[in-house]
């Protein structure tokens, strides 16, 4: 096409002025140009469109490909979704915990106490903790061992009462986190599978090919290692975040530990525990984990 127009250009300069074949031939060489850089422009444009991208591979995949996809995508979902709920429940619960704490101690009598938590309701593990301790105490004074689980002494029958709740509160602390560490731990592995499923596909593409060159393997693997990158991206958060929430429910638990510690004996003497108290440390494991 191009040298169809080239002949009719030169031709046009034959039978005109110079002037007008300086033009004429101007513009002949100018039309090679203008079709080499529209030619050269089209790539570029592919590649502005995303023809080279991740959407492009996720494309030209096969259907394992794509499942795989849609399963880190799935994965990274919920992980995100848990880290997003997790965190905002921690913040609302450590903060609805330091005001019960504030007020438990600046109570008179656990009767205030009582009222309080009745008037405002048990929406956190500590004021949790307190309800039922409270409850177990005094209805054991007052009824004694009408079932099994209420035999024996009165401090007996806290005891289990309290080692009770704190397990109610780990449990639903720690209650997501088995999916942010499935996720942490498969999503590299799931990436990574489908790297390789993506590497031997374009390995059999090439090799129905001829002339192989760097620029015809180098596309379709650095595709393929996208894969990878997915499942480092999916799992990365994951593991932070599930060892952010381990450390923070520990820390969170050990103060609900020490916590019931300080009210089981309230509840058995009447009377603070002293925080100088040499005894405290092994009560304090003893309440939180024998009978």
């Amino acid at each position: 096409m191009f040298d169809l127009m080239n002949h009719a250009v030169l031709v046009l300069a034959q039978v005109s002025t110079p002037e007008v074949a300086t033009a004429g031939t101007q513009a002949a060489a100018a039309l090679p140009l203008a079709g080499a850089v529209s030619q050269g422009a089209q790539p570029v444009a592919a590649m502005a469109d995303g023809g080279q991208g991740v959407l492009h591979f996720i494309g030209q995949s096969d259907a394992v490909g794509k499942s795989l996809f849609g399963f880190l995508l799935l994965m990274s979902l919920a992980s995100w979704y848990l880290i997003l709920v997790k965190g905002l429940t921690q913040l609302r619960i450590r903060r609805r915990s330091r005001k019960f704490l504030t007020e438990f101690w600046a109570a008179s009598s656990l009767e205030q106490v009582e009222n309080e938590i009745a008037t405002h309701g048990a929406e956190e593990p500590f004021a949790h903790l307190a309800s039922h301790a409270i409850h177990a105490q005094k209805h054991h004074a007052k009824y004694g061992a009408l079932k099994l689980e209420e035999s024996g002494t009165t401090a007996s029958f806290v005891t289990r009462t309290i080692r009770k709740v704190i397990d109610e509160e780990t449990a639903r602390l720690e209650n997501g986190l088995t999916v942010l560490a499935s996720v942490g731990s498969t999503a590299p592995f799931v990436g990574l599978f489908g790297t390789v499923w993506g590497v031997y596909h374009a390995l059999l593409s090439i090799s129905m090919t001829n002339g192989v060159t760097i620029n015809r393997i180098a596309g379709p693997v650095g595709e393929a290692l996208i894969m990878t990158g997915l499942g480092l991206a999916v799992a990365i958060p994951a593991v932070l975040a599930y060892n952010a929430f381990v450390r923070l429910n520990r820390v969170y638990l050990a103060q609900l530990d020490a916590f019931a510690h300080d009210l089981f004996t309230f509840l058995s003497t009447g009377q603070p525990v002293a925080d100088n108290a040499p005894e405290r440390h092994g009560r304090h494991i003893s309440l939180a984990r024998e009978a």
